[in-house]
């Protein structure tokens, strides 16, 4: 089972969760369990879970280059183009691919028909599979830097999980296509979410996301214990269950600001973390 954990905005505890859930999950219950960092813009899940390096493997996508002298400026690569990439100027004898903007789809090759296309290998970003207590437990995509292809390094890491057991998913913040690649291979999408009128702004936008995606959902409440009636209000109107709520602690703030899971000292917390899992993997909110 895939479990994408999102938030319409960044610092709103999503890998707090993440790696609240993976840790309780990994000690206490008996399921078979692997973390995917998704955040591969920003991944910080390795702060807080103290694994060992297994292996690296790199993401790469072919770029496209096309010789001058061959090509006769017909426009076929350009106009296939889904991404703009090519620029061509035939008066000036000028045709460039932008690398930047190049997703590697293969299409311009494919149409030229003069054959003056040729592929470079260009890495994009790696993969590091780590150890936890068990092989392979945590993975991590990043990119490199400069680099702009967030989501092939999401797939890519996605690719890279196992098929049994619980497969958690720490996506990257907000509602654009990052967030789409990670949250659409989920079977369940947990919503992290805080009492504010910010908290409140982006939940909806990530709640209309998942709707549209057709996925099954719920709410985890973090810095909970405000008293902010409009967020309630709309979680009510749209009958979207609450798996949980962490409260507002000062102990809380000060472990993860030490890079460590609060969840694996204090017992309130850990259960909390147990009542989110049991309740989805339990189908209470499916």
């Amino acid at each position: 089972m895939k479990i994408a954990i999102t938030s319409g905005k960044g610092g709103t505890g999503k890998t707090t969760v993440s790696t609240g859930l993976f840790h309780i999950i990994t000690r206490y219950l008996k399921y078979n369990v692997q973390l995917l960092d998704c955040d591969v813009e920003e991944p910080d899940c390795h702060i807080f879970i103290k694994a060992s390096e297994n292996c690296r493997y790199p993401v790469t996508i072919a770029i496209p280059e096309i010789e001058t002298e061959k090509c006769t400026f017909c426009g076929k690569c350009k106009s296939v183009c889904a991404y703009n990439a090519i620029i061509m100027l035939p008066p000036a004898g000028y045709i460039e691919v932008v690398e930047d903007m190049c997703h590697g789809c293969g299409a311009c090759l494919y149409v030229c028909p003069e054959k003056a296309i040729r592929e470079n290998i260009k890495s994009v970003g790696k993969i590091t599979h780590y150890d936890y207590y068990v092989q392979d437990e945590f993975i991590e995509g990043r990119m490199d830097v400069g680099s702009a292809l967030q989501t092939r390094v999401i797939r890519e890491t996605i690719n890279h999980a196992g098929e049994d057991g619980i497969i958690l998913m720490d996506s990257p913040p907000g509602t654009s296509c990052p967030v789409i690649a990670t949250a659409s291979k989920a079977d369940y999408v947990i919503m992290v979410t805080e009492p504010t009128p910010f908290g409140l702004y982006d939940l909806k936008l990530m709640a209309d996301t998942v709707r549209q995606l057709g996925k099954k959902h719920g709410i985890v409440i973090n810095k909970a214990g405000f008293d902010y009636e409009p967020l309630y209000n709309f979680i009510n109107e749209n009958k979207i269950p609450i798996l949980g709520e962490i409260p507002f602690k000062r102990e809380y703030a000060e472990a993860y600001s030490k890079g460590m899971i609060p969840a694996d000292s204090d017992v309130e917390l850990r259960k909390i973390f147990m009542g989110i899992i049991n309740s989805i993997i339990n189908g209470k909110t499916l």
